[in-house]
């Protein structure tokens, strides 16, 4: 390696990047010098002359700037940068908390751990925003609260459900489930013990293409998917069946309804065509009345991103609809590609009912997000919902558009190669680039928490680890070609618990996968409960009993990525992911086949001594199975057990294989009857009373 590559591989080191790496199989890896250089030009470094960018960023640190924004646990010590100058210097400090009241101190400076010279500052004993006034300089301070809100969870043995939104089902649906179904859900599981519902992410996805309806592939995270509004939400302006009739549409509304799969490239014209004719309604009513009033001020609070949002959903159906090839907003015509722009002003005046539409359905949809988690909580839930936010967003929709969330250009996340995916995962997301993620005081990461946690009881973030680091892709490379990219990581957490304390919403972290060493107890001290699934939890070659289960994470018996219990037991999953070739490397069907039987065995056998389960396994999943699954989890420790639907009613369809785009019907899956009233029958009686009779023991 010559002077010019090491000098590289430094200036990665100083940027957050890791240049080495160990796989699955605890093999050592080295990154690849042209990932290097464009992680490095995706965080915003030239890579052409390493020395010049290295002496920068010591003249920088020599400096002693401040961050735009500094984070610490109230009653620590907070650590400032101070530059190069004397260690042992005494520092004058002053900080205004969010009170008014003005503490004052003198401290000596000190090197950490990495050699930089810092001060160390008390913090207020109490969380909120501070100002801290240093030697004529002034910096805005988060101070956190030492753990995340836990409500309920601190005491309680509580239990909830979930949902995919879209596969729910009601009169008159359309073929496609909606926001408006929430609120009957979460009575109905209420009543039969339920705490919490968590449902799919609700974030904006691309109206104009219906073939764009991953939740996991957001346009922008926090902003709301407007055609999951219910369009008989207004029931005082117009009901679904009236709007239906008025277009001529009942009669294919309710073939729709018949299907078993969301057609989501009939569906969700329909329920914008529907959504639209709500609208031209709405606005048929007078501006002082009360829902237009209603609507005028959710439009000024939402300032400019709720504005760029609407205009880019328009701009996105005028470019893609007249050229399927400008899907990307990368490959419009220049002027359209700048939100502050005089041609995207234009089209916006132009254009102002197209863009109203969106706004409203915004309203309209956060109006009915807020109906069901008002419902769960009135039927008695401790949580009520818990939200999802995927780890990132698409870098052709609506938040990269508008440029204001310092996204990662030119790069992909995913994950590494691992026994499950063997050559990696590209999920065609981009996130945050850490730098000017620091340089915007955290805002963007702060914005998605707080749309998240907006009337909700909780949140369950996707890909926890990404708070630490991520593996990133560059364009074009393969997954196994990415590297690790490090986080600010103390700065998240804190940010993640005064956030979570705010909002009064519990977090649960997706902590599947590659974890680095240490972290899941770091999530832990913060008041994040990991996630602990059935089929992982192993103690030796048997299943780990309820006992061994973390106090500090949920349980659940499966993921939407994984095959359903009663698809496991079936061994319904094997044959497809062989013959879509995602079965472990040099694996056949045969010995997946042997393998599963051995695992059912075993789950068997554990059932047998905590789950209540008698005789020999059976064949096939039957209520016996679903029960005793669900003693076994609601007698482990862990403060809230999930049990999706597809369990509760021992349903066999997937909802989502990872490493498929269409061999799979992903996100297309529909529950055979509405929720509510699977609910109210056998094998959910069955399986959610033993689960909530297991979760009263000792309560």
């Amino acid at each position: 390696m010559n002077g010019a590559d090491a000098a590289l591989l430094r200036l990665a080191a100083l940027n957050g990047i890791d240049t080495e790496w160990r796989d699955y199989r605890g093999e050592h890896r080295h990154v690849g010098l042209d990932t290097v250089r464009a992680l490095l030009r995706a965080v915003g470094v030239d890579a052409a002359s390493p020395e010049e960018a290295i002496a920068a960023a010591e003249e920088r640190e020599r400096r002693g700037a401040l961050p735009a924004l500094l984070t610490g646990t109230a009653g620590g010590v907070l650590a400032v940068p101070l530059g190069a100058q004397d260690p042992h210097e005494a520092v004058a400090w002053e900080m205004v908390d969010a009170a008014g009241v003005a503490h004052h101190g003198t401290a000596a400076a000190f090197r950490s751990e990495a050699g930089t010279p810092q001060l160390g500052v008390m913090l207020p004993a109490e969380s909120g925003e501070a100002r801290l006034r240093l030697r004529g300089r002034e910096a805005r301070v988060r101070v956190a609260p030492a753990a995340c809100h836990r409500g309920a969870l601190a005491h309680g043995r509580l239990w909830g459900t979930g949902a995919q939104l879209y596969g729910l089902r009601g009169s008159g649906d359309g073929g496609l489930g909606h926001l408006g179904l929430l609120p009957g859900l979460v009575r109905a599981a209420a009543d039969a013990g339920a705490d919490a519902l968590a449902v799919s992410p609700l974030h904006a996805l691309f109206a104009a293409d219906p073939g764009s309806s991953s939740p996991y592939s957001p346009s922008h995270r926090a902003m709301l998917n407007g055609w999951m509004a219910d369009p008989g939400g207004l029931p005082g302006i117009a009901s679904r069946e009236a709007l239906a009739a008025a277009l001529d549409v009942a009669d294919g509304a309710a073939a729709l309804e018949q299907a078993t799969l969301v057609d989501y490239a009939r569906a969700i014209p329909l329920r914008l065509a529907l959504l639209r004719a709500l609208f031209a309604r709405f606005r048929a009513l007078p501006e002082a009345a009360e829902p237009r009033e209603a609507f005028a001020a959710f439009r000024r609070a939402g300032g400019a991103t709720l504005e760029n949002h609407a205009r880019f959903e328009a701009l996105h159906a005028h470019h893609f609809g007249r050229d399927g090839a400008a899907w990307d907003w990368r490959g419009w015509p220049a002027p359209y590609r700048d939100p502050g722009s005089d041609a995207v002003m234009r089209f916006a005046a132009d254009h102002a009912d197209e863009v109203g539409v969106h706004a409203f359905l915004q309203w309209l949809a956060t109006r009915q997000r807020d109906a069901a988690q008002a419902a769960a909580r009135e039927a008695g839930m401790a949580v009520g919902l818990i939200a999802d936010l995927a780890v990132g967003n698409h870098p052709g929709g609506s938040r990269a558009w508008a440029g204001t969330a310092a996204l990662l250009p030119g790069v992909s996340i995913g994950a590494p190669p691992d026994l499950l995916n063997t050559v990696g995962q590209d999920w065609g997301l981009t996130t945050f680039a850490p730098g000017p993620l620091a340089a915007a005081g955290f805002a963007p990461f702060i914005e998605d928490l707080r749309a998240a946690m907006a009337h909700a009881g909780g949140i369950r973030l996707d890909h926890v680890m990404g708070l630490a680091r991520i593996w990133c892709i560059p364009a074009g490379a393969k997954p196994h070609e990415g590297a690790y990219l490090r986080f600010p990581v103390a700065d998240m957490l804190r940010i993640v618990t005064a956030e979570s304390v705010r909002a009064g919403a519990i977090v649960i972290g997706e902590d599947l996968g590659t974890v680095p060493e240490g972290y899941g107890e770091t999530l832990a001290a913060h008041g994040l409960y990991g996630i602990r699934v059935l089929c992982f939890e192993r103690e030796g070659a048997g299943v780990a009993p309820p006992g061994r289960y973390a106090a500090h994470a949920t349980a659940t018996s499966t993921t939407h990525d994984l095959a359903t219990l009663a698809g496991w037991w079936e061994g319904a999953d094997i044959p497809l992911r062989g013959s879509l070739g995602l079965l472990k490397q040099g694996e056949t069907e045969d010995q997946a086949r042997d393998g599963r039987a051995q695992e059912r065995q075993a789950l068997w056998h554990a059932l047998a001594e905590h789950g209540g389960a008698q005789g020999a396994a059976p064949a096939r999943a039957e209520h016996q199975l679903g029960t005793a699954v669900a003693r076994f989890l609601g007698a482990t420790p862990s403060p809230l057990v999930l049990l999706p639907l597809e369990d509760a009613t021992m349903n066999r369809d997937q909802p989502n294989l990872p490493g498929t785009v269409t061999e799979h019907p992903n996100w297309r899956r529909r529950l055979p009857r509405p929720a509510e009233a699977m609910l109210s029958e056998e094998p959910a009686l069955s399986v959610l009373g033993a689960l909530d009779a297991a979760r009263r023991v000792r309560r």
